[in-house]
C-alpha cells in the first residue's frame, strides 16, 4: 500500500481524480493500492526562542523580549506542530497530523509519498510530517507534479523517484527556512529592543524596502535643472520631418544654443539613404511568474497578490502548470505534451504550430520548473470569470502567440539625413527610424510592445527643409519603482551595475522588450548564481508583508516608502545592521551552494551565525569608534539644565522635561552615529571622547570631540594651528 501525503487538500483531490475510483474516509481517501490524505500547508513551525532558553512563558501569557539569550544560536533546530495566534495548540492541525502518523505506521503501508508542491516549501512540508510520523523505516518517493491535470497525476505516479533524489533540493530548504529564523528571530528582537518600536527585521524584506526607500530618497533630494537642446520640424512635400541634434547646451549656455541654430539654418540637409527591410518579428517569451505579474500590473492594475492567488486558483483546478517558476523557457522533454496543448488550442479556431526552436526549449535556461503555459484542459465557456479569466487569457494568449503558425511581417524602415555646412563639411548626420506592419500574425493574440513611427514619404537624394531652433528641456528626476520595475530589480539587483557605472536609472531598470529573442542570458545568471533577491515562490509575500507592516504603499502599480518604512532603515543604519544587496546576495549564493551539493546546511548556517554575531559583539569596539544608541528608556546621565533624567528615546537622546527642557542629542551628527556611551560621558564630563568617522558637507572624514552647549551637543574642535580642520560643520545638533 503506498500513503501519498499532499501539501493540501486541493493537492489531493486532484491526486485522487488522477488515480480514480477512491473512497473517502474522513480525512483520507483509500482503494485497494493508496491511501491519499494532506497537510494544511505547514503543519510544523520552527521553535521559539524561548523554548531554546526553557524560559517559556505561561499558556495564555505574553512573551516578553528581553536582551537575554540573544543571539541565539541553536545547536539544533528544533520543530513543534503549529499554534494559534494565541500561542495555544491547533486542534485542526492536531488531529490532521494524527491522522497522518497513524496512516504512516499502518502495517499494511510500505511506500510513504512526498506530494508537496513541485518546489523547494513544498519539499520540507512534507518532508517534516513524514519525519515525525514515521518510527520505522519504509520506502520514501516523491511526486513531482507540473501540473495538476488528471493525466499528469496518472503519468506522474509510474515514473516517481526515490526522496534521495531530492535531497539536495531538501537541504537548500532547510537551509533557507534556518537563516531566515535566525536572522529575523534575532535581529527583529534586537532592533524593536533598541528602538522600543517593533521592527520586522527580515533577510529580504529589508533590501526590498531599502530599494524603495533610496529611490524615494534621490527624487525627494532631486534638483530639476533645465538645459537647451536643438530641433526642426519644417515641412518638406507637406509633412513635418522631426530631426533633433544630439547637442546639449546648459542653462547658461542660451546664447550659443541661439548662435548654433542660426548657423545649422544655413547649412543644407539631404537623405543619403532609405533602407527598407522585411522583417519577421519574433514573438514574446512565455512567461515566468514575475513576468506575468508585471504584465498583469502594468495592463491591468492587478498587484502581485491578486495575480499570484489567481494564478495558483488555476493552477490547483489543473488550467495552468505550476505558477512559481523563474523560467520563461520549456524543457526540451516536454515536447510532447506541448503537442497535446496544441491539439487542444486548434480546435478552438487558434491557427497555432508546433515549433521546435531554441528561444522556446533551452534546458539551460530552467532550474526546476518550466514557463507558464496552459494545459490540455480548457476550461469551458463561463468557468471562469473576475480576476481568474483575465489572468487564463493572458497566459493562453501568449501560449498561442508563440506557438502561432503565421508570422508577424513588417518594414522596417531607416532614413537617413545629412546636414552640411556651406562649404561641403559635415555637421550632423540623423536617423529616422520606423515599422509598417504588412501581416499582424501573432499579434493577433498578444500585444506588440513596439512603438511604431510613421515616417515621411521621403526618398534618397531629397532636399529637407529645416528650422532649428534652441528648446528648453528640463532633467527628470529618477522615477518610483513600480510592480514592474521592482521585480525586475529584485530578479537581478546587479544588472545596473554590470551594464554602465554611468547609466542612468531609467536606461538601468528598463526591462528587455519582450519581443525580443536575446539579451536575458545575465538574468538567469543571476537567477542560477542565487544573486537573486528573494525567489519567484516567496518575493509576492515578502513585499506584501512589508506592505501590511506599513513600510511601503502601493497605489496602483507605484511603489512609495512610508514613515515607519523611513524610520525602519534609519534605525537599522545606526544600529550598524547591514542588510543590504549585497549581503542578501551573499546569503543567497550560499543557499545555491548547498542546492548544488557544494556546500553543507551547517555550513550556510555557521556563515548566517558569523554574520549576525557582527551586530551583537560591541564588547571590544574603542569608544572612539563605538556607535551603540543603547535600548529605548535607557537613563545616560542627569541633565545639566535641570536636573532630571535624560533618556534614550526611539529618535534621539533627550531629557525627561523635553520640550519644557531644551536638552535633546540627536542619534545621528554629520552621518556618524553618537553612541549612548559617548552621550554618558558628554553629561558627566562635559565632553564625549575624541569621535572617529565624521563626514563633513564636502565628504571629507574627520574626528572631533563633542562639548555640551545649551542643551545640544556641539563640536569642540582643537586650535586651528594644530591641523587642518573641515569647515562650515561646527554647527549645533
Amino acid at each position: 500500500m503506498k500513503l501519498i501525503i499532499a501539501e493540501k487538500p486541493s493537492l489531493a483531490r486532484n491526486i485522487v481524480a488522477g488515480i480514480g475510483q477512491m473512497q473517502k474516509r474522513g480525512n483520507y481517501y483509500e482503494n485497494e493500492e493508496y491511501l491519499v490524505t494532506w497537510a494544511f500547508g505547514h503543519l510544523f513551525s520552527l521553535c521559539d526562542i524561548e523554548d531554546y532558553t526553557g524560559k517559556k512563558p505561561e499558556p495564555g501569557k505574553k512573551v516578553t523580549w528581553t536582551m537575554e539569550g540573544l543571539p541565539c544560536f541553536p545547536d539544533r533546530f528544533r520543530f513543534r506542530l503549529r499554534t494559534g495566534d494565541d500561542g495555544k495548540p491547533d486542534e485542526g492541525i492536531r488531529n490532521q497530523f494524527a491522522l497522518i502518523r497513524s496512516l504512516c505506521r499502518r502495517p499494511d503501508v510500505d511506500t510513504v509519498v512526498n506530494a508537496g508542491d513541485s518546489d523547494r516549501e513544498g519539499e520540507i512540508i512534507v518532508r517534516l510530517c513524514m519525519m515525525n510520523a514515521l518510527n520505522t523505516e519504509k520506502k520514501l518517493v516523491r511526486l513531482w507534479l507540473p501540473d495538476q491535470t488528471p493525466k499528469t497525476v496518472a503519468a506522474a505516479l509510474k515514473e516517481m523517484k526515490s526522496e534521495t533524489e531530492y535531497d539536495n533540493l531538501a537541504n537548500e530548504g532547510f537551509a533557507r527556512t534556518y537563516i531566515d529564523w535566525l536572522y529575523g528571530v534575532n535581529l527583529t528582537r534586537f532592533a524593536t529592543l533598541k528602538t522600543g518600536k517593533l521592527l520586522r527585521v527580515g533577510r529580504v524584506i529589508i533590501p526590498i524596502v531599502k530599494a524603495i526607500y533610496d529611490r524615494d530618497t534621490e527624487i525627494r533630494n532631486f534638483t530639476q535643472d533645465i538645459y537647451y537642446g536643438l530641433a526642426s520640424d519644417a515641412e518638406t512635400k507637406g509633412e513635418k520631418v522631426e530631426l533633433t541634434s544630439k547637442l546639449r547646451f546648459e542653462k547658461n549656455e542660451k546664447a550659443k544654443a541661439d548662435e548654433t541654430a542660426a548657423f545649422y539654418n544655413t547649412c543644407r540637409a539631404v537623405v543619403t539613404s532609405k533602407k527598407k527591410q522585411k522583417t519577421v518579428i519574433p514573438p514574446g517569451k512565455l512567461y515566468s511568474l514575475t513576468k506575468l505579474q508585471n504584465f498583469l500590473s502594468k495592463k491591468h492594475k492587478l498587484s502581485m497578490t491578486e495575480s499570484l492567488a489567481s494564478v495558483q486558483r488555476l493552477y490547483e483546478a489543473g488550467y495552468v502548470t505550476y505558477p512559481r517558476t523563474n523560467s520563461e523557457y520549456l524543457a526540451t522533454a516536454e515536447k510532447d505534451k506541448v503537442k497535446e496543448i496544441l491539439a487542444a488550442v486548434k480546435k478552438l479556431g487558434y491557427p497555432v504550430a508546433f515549433k521546435d526552436k531554441k528561444t522556446i526549449f533551452d534546458d539551460s535556461k530552467i532550474e526546476s520548473h518550466s514557463a507558464l503555459t496552459p494545459t490540455y484542459k480548457i476550461p469551458g465557456k463561463g468557468a471562469l470569470s473576475g480576476t481568474d479569466l483575465t489572468v487564463y487569457t493572458a497566459i493562453f494568449r501568449r501560449f498561442a502567440a508563440v506557438f502561432c503558425a503565421e508570422d508577424c511581417v513588417a518594414d522596417k524602415t531607416e532614413i537617413g539625413i545629412t546636414l552640411t555646412s556651406p562649404d561641403g563639411k559635415t555637421v550632423e548626420t540623423f536617423t529616422l527610424n520606423g515599422m509598417v506592419m504588412r501581416e499582424k500574425g501573432w499579434t493577433a493574440f498578444d500585444d506588440y510592445s513596439g512603438k511604431d513611427k510613421i515616417l515621411p514619404g521621403l526618398e534618397k537624394g531629397d532636399t529637407v527643409n529645416v528650422d532649428f531652433r534652441p528648446v528648453e528641456k528640463k532633467t527628470s528626476p529618477p522615477k518610483h519603482y513600480t510592480v514592474e520595475t521592482l521585480n525586475n530589480y529584485l530578479k537581478n539587483p546587479f544588472r545596473e551595475e554590470k551594464a554602465s557605472a554611468a547609466a542612468s536609472a531609467a536606461t538601468a531598470e528598463a526591462d528587455a522588450s519582450p519581443n525580443e529573442e536575446g539579451g536575458d542570458e545575465e538574468d538567469y545568471r543571476a537567477i542560477f548564481e542565487g544573486l537573486e533577491l528573494g525567489t519567484e515562490a516567496t518575493r509576492t509575500g515578502i513585499i506584501d508583508n512589508a506592505r501590511k507592516s506599513g513600510y511601503i504603499a502601493l497605489n496602483k502599480d507605484v511603489y512609495t516608502i512610508l514613515p515607519d518604512g523611513e524610520f525602519l532603515i534609519k534605525s537599522l543604519s545606526q544600529m550598524q545592521i547591514s542588510m543590504d544587496k549585497y549581503r542578501t546576495s551573499e546569503m543567497g549564493q550560499i543557499l545555491k551552494k548547498i542546492y548544488h551539493g557544494k556546500m553543507t546546511v551547517g555550513e550556510g548556517v555557521i556563515a548566517a551565525e558569523t554574520e549576525i554575531s557582527k551586530v551583537f559583539d560591541c564588547g571590544g569596539r574603542r569608544i572612539e569608534e563605538d556607535a551603540d544608541t543603547g535600548n529605548e528608556g535607557d537613563i545616560l546621565g542627569v541633565c545639566p539644565l535641570c536636573g532630571k533624567n535624560v533618556i534614550r528615546s526611539r529618535y534621539d537622546y533627550r531629557c525627561e522635561g523635553y520640550p519644557d527642557c531644551k536638552t535633546r542629542i540627536w542619534f545621528t551628527l554629520c552621518d556618524r552615529v553618537v553612541s549612548a556611551e559617548n552621550v554618558r560621558l558628554l553629561l558627566s564630563t562635559g565632553r564625549t571622547s575624541r569621535i572617529e568617522g565624521f563626514v563633513s558637507k564636502a565628504g571629507k572624514k574627520f574626528n572631533a570631540v563633542l562639548k555640551f552647549e545649551d542643551g545640544k551637543a556641539v563640536f569642540d574642535f582643537p586650535p586651528r594651528h594644530s591641523g587642518e580642520l573641515p569647515s562650515g560643520d561646527g554647527n549645533q545638533t
